[in-house]
């Protein structure tokens, strides 16, 4: 099973998605999102304030989300232009 049980978890998902469609709206690359998850997650699992089933979960759905391009798809249907700063 890939989906989160915990409400903790789930807030932490959806606190980094929130995050990373902001970092898009200000034209950071993919990589930077993946940059911002990595340090996110990183001081998650020191916290330990999830359990590491759901921790293990949580990276797992990140990184799938990270690397599917239809996440990051602008309102005109194109993903060039969220990375791309308009003349």
């Amino acid at each position: 099973m890939t989906s989160l049980d915990d409400p903790q978890a789930i807030r932490h998902f959806q606190s980094i998605c929130d995050a990373c469609q902001e970092l898009t709206t200000r034209y950071h690359t993919a990589s930077e999102l993946r940059l911002y998850a990595d340090g996110y997650l990183h001081a998650l699992r020191r916290s330990g304030s999830l359990d590491l089933r759901q921790q293990h979960r949580l990276e797992q759905l990140i990184d799938r989300w990270i690397l599917d391009p239809s996440s990051f798809i602008g309102p005109d249907g194109s993903v060039s232009a969220l990375y791309a700063k308009h003349p």
